[in-house]
């Protein structure tokens, strides 16, 4: 794993622990009705990184792709072939220097919330880059946990 920059976080407990090294490949919030009632929040504040610059550790159990604390019940990681989104609340240090380039689902964004300043805006998902085939996704629990 690279030691360039090197993220850690955890569930609220701390059963579950995952490092993220670099910087990620995007960073989005997302207002969907998934993420709105995942969270139980408005919307979801995410980071992608690469699936091979994520570590975890501890035992987590998973809602459809979802995977989360079977203790604490906080999100952990959703995790695909290629990449593993993260919960940027999930990250230990905070204020954290990732900043949103893009929000998904606005027409689900609450009128009292604004646009981001700068971040491209999406009604629904973000369009695939052209000839990508996306993995599908699968819980953390599936996921191969490295030491």
């Amino acid at each position: 794993m690279s030691e360039t920059t090197r993220r850690t976080g955890s569930c609220l407990c701390g059963g579950v622990h995952f490092v993220v090294a670099g910087q990620p490949s995007r960073v989005g919030l997302c207002h969907c009705k998934d993420c709105r009632k995942a969270g139980g929040s408005v919307y979801s504040a995410f980071a992608i990184w690469p699936r091979d610059v994520f570590e975890t550790t501890g035992e987590v159990a998973s809602y459809g792709t979802r995977s989360f604390c079977p203790t604490c019940g906080s999100r952990v990681a959703w995790v695909g072939e290629d990449e593993v989104e993260v919960m940027l609340g999930s990250l230990d240090i905070a204020p954290t220097d990732l900043t949103p380039r893009y929000e998904l689902w606005i027409g689900r964004r609450e009128t009292w919330l604004h646009a981001l300043p700068d971040a491209e805006q999406f009604e629904h998902d973000r369009p695939r880059a052209e000839g990508t085939d996306p993995a599908a996704p699968r819980p953390l629990s599936d996921a191969v946990a490295r030491d």
